[in-house]
């Protein structure tokens, strides 16, 4: 399946570009969720969450509704990546499988300074578990400097099947290669003077991309579409527009 959304669900300009007037904040879940198929939870880069508000998220959700989850900063923003065992077990266990079944990829987002380093990021991918608590993990990489343009690392993914980022923007490397059964997306190119972030011509392009990245037959692959960045106020009708497209 193909599921577009955003980051996130508080903004303020949303208030005026995306949820009807008067919605109250804690209606703005429920709204956003029935407008769009996945949403990127980014409070969790930052600080991490109670289970309590795990439960509390899935319960406000459709029952085919997925999140993705950005992972901790503290387990990813370092020199060391084979020294984050303790952040990263810190980070799975604050109550994401609360999710269950809405738990989608968990997103690990490098800094842009940090290079590719082939033994030291094999050893982060080791911490990373296929399943915890009964719930499948998939595990996304969006990596931020040109050393990982490398074969090397895409075979390293592969390995371990975990998903690179595919990021649409010129500040950041466009890698794209299958090395998990899912793709992650992140699209940052909207623009304030379009209604829809993207012109109707660009938003058919990244439909006819995600079916790419689909696939089709028995080998269909779940793909992950995130209108990120760019003119934020934009992005929920970017994704609605996408949504639109690909039905």
């Amino acid at each position: 399946m193909i599921r577009v959304g955003i980051g996130g669900w508080t903004f303020e300009p949303w208030r005026t570009t995306f949820f009807p007037k008067g919605t109250p904040k804690t209606k703005e879940l429920n709204y956003a969720s029935r407008q769009l198929t996945t949403i990127e939870i980014n409070g969790t880069y930052y600080r991490t969450q109670k289970p309590a508000t795990f439960q509390k998220w899935a319960a406000d959700v459709p029952d085919d509704f997925i999140f993705a989850v950005k992972a901790i900063q503290f387990a990813t923003n370092r020199k060391v990546l084979a020294e984050a065992e303790q952040s990263v077990g810190f980070f799975l266990n604050s109550g994401l499988t609360e999710l269950k079944s809405k738990l989608g990829p968990i997103l690990w987002q490098f800094m842009g300074t940090k290079k590719f380093e082939p033994d030291d990021f094999e050893a982060f991918l080791k911490l990373l578990p296929p399943e915890k608590n009964g719930v499948r993990l998939r595990h996304a990489l969006e990596v931020r400097h040109e050393s990982f343009k490398d074969p090397a690392f895409a075979k390293l993914c592969k390995k371990y099947g975990a998903a690179i980022v595919f990021a649409d923007s010129p500040k950041f490397p466009k890698i794209d290669e299958e090395t998990a059964d899912f793709t992650y997306a992140r699209l940052m190119g909207t623009e304030s003077k379009i209604e829809t972030g993207y012109a109707p011509k660009a938003i058919k392009a990244w439909a006819d991309k995600a079916h790419d990245w689909e696939g089709s037959g028995k080998k269909k692959r779940d793909v992950f579409v995130y209108m990120i960045s760019g003119a934020k106020e934009r992005a929920p009708a970017a994704a609605m527009a996408l949504i639109k497209e690909l039905a």
